[in-house]
């Protein structure tokens, strides 16, 4: 009978403990698999995040339109993507558009057409010189145009362009310029007969931009172009946050497919080193209507009251100035003169009383 009793008691403490490992075992099961989703969870929505700030998106990005370390697909052989032209050479740490060397010019273009409908460029440069502030030029110049290696005065490109310039001014040409800081990021899109007007600035033709301090600064400098739904996004990470700062955002910008994506730069009197160490093009995903307007002509909607930079006259200099009061001087005493004279002459013509 005892032994009987603690066979019972033996099997049912056994019972409890593997009930309760059992039961243990499931509790362990179910927070594993509950942190294992919410892990998933965190990853999925991180890469997201990423993705959407314009640094992790390698799923979508176009290789071929891509200008990246080492640079093999740049050069002269039938397999490259990229041409050189000008002064621009390749180093293993970038690809340098100018030197720091007076009346340079340079540029690197992709040799495939973009057929891409909403895409996203991300741009790491540099730009430094030994130069000091306001002594230095002229800037770099990103592109997206119908026609490619082509020379000129917009930042080594040809003017009346056909598509997106986006411009990183480093030097006011105007000398009375001062409702902006330099350098200056501004962006323009050409329809083949609009020009750049070099003497301005471009703010004639300008849609918009921001100030960008990019000139020797320590860290890393990118800028961002996304063009989605007929709609055209400038950002820049200049700070050394690897934070996006807006720029440019306008809708109803209306570029066509099949253009080529380029960069260039020039130096006049005044020079830097133009360093470009990546273009990276990014495809998006976008929902669209099932018909989609086929464009020939790049435009901008209600382009005339978008742009409402005025062509103010010049101000004075100093000597204009000075001849300018000195004259006016001259004509108040002249003034004086003539009416002295004058009352001069109709007091001795004037009848005389005797008393």
């Amino acid at each position: 009978v005892g032994h009987s009793r603690m066979n019972k008691t033996l099997n049912s403490n056994w019972f409890r403990l593997s009930s309760f490992q059992i039961f243990d075992l499931m509790f362990n099961q179910r927070n594993i698999h509950e942190l294992t989703c919410l892990f998933t969870i965190v990853v999925i929505l991180t890469c997201q995040c990423l993705a959407d700030d314009g640094y992790e998106m390698d799923d979508f990005l176009k290789r071929e339109h891509s200008l990246t370390k080492p640079y093999q697909g740049v050069g002269f052989s039938s397999s490259s993507h990229w041409d050189l032209m000008g002064n621009a050479i390749i180093t293993t740490e970038h690809v340098r558009l100018t030197p720091d060397l007076q009346s340079r010019q340079g540029a690197v273009w992709s040799r495939v057409p973009c057929y891409l409908r909403d895409w996203e460029l991300q741009v790491h440069f540099k730009i430094h010189g030994q130069g000091k502030k306001n002594l230095n030029g002229d800037g770099m110049a990103l592109w997206y145009t119908k026609e490619r290696m082509q020379t000129g005065p917009v930042f080594g490109n040809m003017n009346l362009f056909t598509g997106l310039g986006v411009f990183l001014d480093t030097y006011p040409t105007e000398n009375n310029n001062h409702e902006r800081v330099f350098p200056y990021v501004s962006g323009m899109v050409g329809n083949g007969t609009l020009a750049y007007e070099h003497d301005r600035d471009g703010q004639s033709t300008e849609l918009g931009g921001c100030t960008a301090l990019v000139r020797n600064i320590p860290h890393d400098t990118f800028l961002l172009i996304r063009y989605t739904k007929n709609r055209l996004t400038i950002q820049i990470d200049v700070d050394g946050k690897q934070q996006w700062r807006d720029c440019l955002d306008l809708p109803g910008v209306r570029l066509p497919q099949g253009y080529f994506f380029g960069a260039s730069s020039v130096t006049g009197d005044l020079s830097d080193n133009h360093d470009l160490i990546s273009m990276k093009l990014y495809q998006l995903t976008v929902e669209r209507p099932q018909e989609v307007e086929e464009l020939t002509v790049p435009s901008v909607d209600n382009f005339e009251q978008l742009n409402k930079v005025e062509v103010q006259e010049e101000g004075m200099s100093g000597v204009q100035l000075f001849f300018t009061i000195v004259f006016s001087i001259i004509r108040i005493v002249l003034l004086g003169v003539v009416v002295v004279v004058m009352y001069g002459r109709w007091k001795e013509n004037s009848p005389k009383r005797f008393y």
